[in-house]
């Protein structure tokens, strides 16, 4: 089977995702007030096998009411691996919610398994977390098996038991295949792994200059005050800005003016990936300003 073509990656990926357990509504409600770009309704590890079904029993009510528009946070709910038995109910239930919840798919290593979703849960979007060697390996299979994969992305606890790994840098090459893939696929950069040290947050921030500096764009939080740091640490600093702004400008003026090289003041030759970086990089600015206000 032909692989999808490239599709439209989004202009402003979320910075923060945060993490919430489905069998606290009201840490749910939280979270959707939090401030965070995203929240990830968890039916999977942050739920015990006891309160599987009472979890699961809570989306209609939380999430049955979103609908599209600016306003508010994007809402996945993660699944159970499908090779648990409560797979099946999670993605009967996922049918019943509006289409803007999107789907976070757990362990993902079988692009059958990707298309089988997709099947069952049409024109919703899918995000996928790669927890395996297998699932590395195969990550830009998985990553074009549907065009409704919106995002891939790492699950590191489980990648580091798989590995036999102990530190951050027995990931860096599994960071570097995930962030290459998805933008091969013609996906938005990935989001970083949650930093389980809540209180560390100036751990968590090293973490995040680091991945950045591996192509990767936001991460996921266990807790909300892990957001702010996180959005610091991602959003593009001033000089960059400034930076940007100074790109579009001048591809603005050398149109008008009805050429076709633009080069700044500083000899800086501008070229099309260039300038399509630095609207990027506002897109991000405007983002987090946004949220922080």
């Amino acid at each position: 089977m032909t692989a999808p073509g490239p599709r439209d990656v989004p202009a402003v990926p979320p910075l923060t995702l945060l993490y919430v357990p489905a069998d606290r509504p009201d840490r749910v409600a939280k979270a959707l007030a939090s401030g965070a770009d995203a929240v990830l309704v968890d039916l999977e590890d942050a739920v015990a096998p006891s309160a599987k079904d009472e979890a699961r029993g809570h989306l209609a009510e939380l999430l049955g009411g979103l609908g599209p528009g600016p306003v508010g946070p994007s809402v996945q709910v993660r699944v159970n691996h499908a090779g648990t038995p409560w797979y099946a109910d999670d993605v009967a239930a996922l049918a019943d919610l509006p289409r803007v919840v999107g789907v976070r798919v757990p362990k993902v290593e079988a692009v059958a398994e990707v298309r089988a979703l997709a099947a069952s849960l049409p024109d919703r979007g899918l995000h996928l977390l790669l927890e395996s060697a297998l699932g590395i390996e195969r990550a830009f299979d998985l990553a074009t098996a549907s065009s409704q994969v919106e995002s891939v992305g790492l699950g590191e606890a489980d990648l580091r038991s798989d590995l036999r790994v102990d530190d951050e840098a027995g990931l860096t090459w599994a960071r570097a295949r995930v962030v290459v893939a998805a933008r091969a696929a013609g996906l938005p950069a990935p989001a970083m792994s949650a930093w389980t040290h809540v209180r560390d947050l100036d751990g968590l921030a090293a973490s995040c200059r680091a991945g950045r500096a591996l192509g990767f764009c936001g991460r996921t939080a266990i807790h909300p005050a892990q957001l702010s740091t996180i959005r610091d640490a991602f959003a593009p600093g001033p000089g960059e800005v400034d930076r940007a702004r100074e790109v579009v400008r001048a591809v603005a003026e050398a149109a008008d003016a009805g050429s076709g090289t633009v080069v700044l003041p500083d000899g800086t030759f501008l070229d099309v990936a260039m300038v399509e970086r630095a609207r990027w990089t506002l897109g991000l600015a405007e983002r987090a300003a946004r949220r922080r206000a």
